[in-house]
């Protein structure tokens, strides 16, 4: 139904489904990566019961900063990835879109974001600066450090005290684990999608965690999503979760051994699909708190 939804849209103007890629809405699973854990976050926040308010602004705000992110992702990266196999044949890349209008359809996004931040209260359109910054800078960084999936983290991770602010007008020390945990798992399972594009980035000198890690990349990957999980049972620990939240993260790590296995000759199309099997791993942690709540 949402692919037929989005060939629809492309009837409206022969240029639609370019800025459809651009904003990879045709790609859900980035939305799925960074909705998962802010709705763990907002319904820890409502203790259950998050307001159908915010989760609505949390919700289209995901779908909307994520789009951004992959249009100023795409403008940053414009000069490489026509150099790149999985990437060049992106709008941007391939001279479809040009720079200007990808800095406007990036601008437009960040507004209608904004918009909606401003719905909530003061603390959480302070905390909001941020999250944009993050967002803006991240796609940069891999020119600059062999950590940008460390900034990707921070920016995927923003939207969890944002939900608690939100939600309460309060950020307890606890919400930093949840932080905390979903940056060293997003470092993980972008580094399995960094292993996708490992050869090209080399000749490129584009820089990435995959690259820094090297042979011991599947260890590493492995010890990130354990000190996630470990985290992750803290703060289920502060915030009074019980079995149902504990069941969640048994399924996520089955998930973490399952990736860990099938990408053990590290063929590019193993490790993307690893990267991808990310999306049942956040949404059996957001199953276990919905339950842990739902079933007291």
């Amino acid at each position: 139904m949402y692919q037929h939804l989005l060939k629809s849209l492309n009837r409206l103007h022969p240029r639609t489904w370019d800025f459809i890629q651009l904003m990879r809405l045709d790609k859900p699973i980035g939305i799925y990566l960074l909705l998962w854990p802010t709705l763990w976050a907002l319904w820890i926040a409502g203790q259950g019961a998050p307001s159908g308010k915010n989760l609505l602004i949390f919700v289209v705000g995901v779908i909307l900063m994520r789009a951004a992110g992959c249009v100023i992702n795409d403008y940053a990266d414009r000069d490489f990835d026509g150099h790149v196999r999985r990437t060049q044949a992106r709008p941007l890349a391939a001279g479809k879109i040009s720079a200007k209008e990808a800095l406007v359809l990036f601008a437009t996004l960040v507004a209608a974001s904004f918009g909606l931040v401003l719905f909530t209260n003061a603390t959480t359109i302070w905390l909001s600066f941020g999250g944009l910054a993050l967002a803006a800078c991240y796609p940069f960084m891999k020119r600059y450090t062999f950590y940008p999936q460390v900034v990707l983290g921070a920016a995927f991770s923003w939207g969890m005290p944002m939900a608690f602010t939100a939600e309460t007008g309060a950020l307890p020390a606890a919400a930093w684990l949840l932080y905390l945990a979903n940056l060293l798992w997003t470092v993980a399972y972008d580094t399995y999608y960094a292993m996708t594009d490992r050869d090209d980035d080399l000749k490129i000198g584009v820089k990435s965690t995959a690259i820094l890690f090297g042979d011991a990349d599947r260890l590493i990957i492995a010890s990130l999503q354990s000190l996630a999980l470990f985290c992750l049972l803290l703060a289920g620990n502060r915030f009074e979760l019980g079995g149902y939240f504990h069941l969640g993260l048994l399924a996520a790590a089955a998930c973490f051994v399952w990736e860990y296995w099938s990408t053990r000759t590290r063929e590019p199309q193993a490790c993307f699909q690893a990267f991808l099997h990310n999306h049942w791993a956040g949404l059996a942690i957001f199953i276990g708190i919905v339950a842990d709540y739902a079933l007291r």
